[in-house]
């Protein structure tokens, strides 16, 4: 059985996923992810800091395709 927190071969399976993404998919990844992060937040913070781990890795890829923009921000959602 795996476990509920992140390991290594997750980051590596989404940095690959996150290249094959348009942005449109990968913001939508971001917010699904974030969702699943709060919805996760008094249940199983293991899951929670999961769903976190991955919005990240997905916003990377997102922050490199448009540059290091100071309104990065606003393109997430």
């Amino acid at each position: 059985m795996r476990p509920d927190y992140t390991i290594q071969s997750d980051w590596d399976t989404w940095r690959e996923h996150a290249k094959s993404c348009d942005i449109p998919a990968l913001r939508h990844i971001i917010k699904d992810c974030h969702n699943a992060a709060r919805a996760m937040a008094d249940h199983n913070t293991d899951k929670e800091g999961f769903y976190i781990d991955q919005a990240l890795t997905y916003s990377d890829e997102l922050r490199n395709r448009l540059g290091d923009d100071s309104s990065f921000r606003s393109h997430l959602i």
